[in-house]
């Protein structure tokens, strides 16, 4: 596991299958108690290395595409907790 932010960050497992799930590639492996789990496989060390993580060497700690739909979340529902304050 390589997501910094991941519990089980730097956790080693044996890898089952990738398959696409849920518009992405999932990672699926058993963990320590036996149990099927699936994490995004950009989470991962399997597939392809993202160029922005490359490139930024560990200096940065967000990719910009995800702040982008991080502040289009943020602004959803500021609209729609205006609009429940409304009523």
């Amino acid at each position: 596991m390589t997501h910094p932010f991941h519990p089980r960050h730097g956790c080693r497992y044996e890898l089952l299958t990738v398959r696409q799930t849920w518009g992405e590639y999932r990672v699926f492996f058993y963990d320590e108690q036996g149990a099927l789990k699936a994490v995004p496989a950009s989470w991962t060390d399997v597939g392809e290395v993202d160029a922005f993580v490359s490139v930024a060497g560990g200096r940065a700690h967000f990719r910009p595409a995800d702040l982008v739909q991080l502040v289009t979340l943020v602004a959803r529902l500021r609209e729609q907790d205006n609009g429940d304050q409304g009523e």
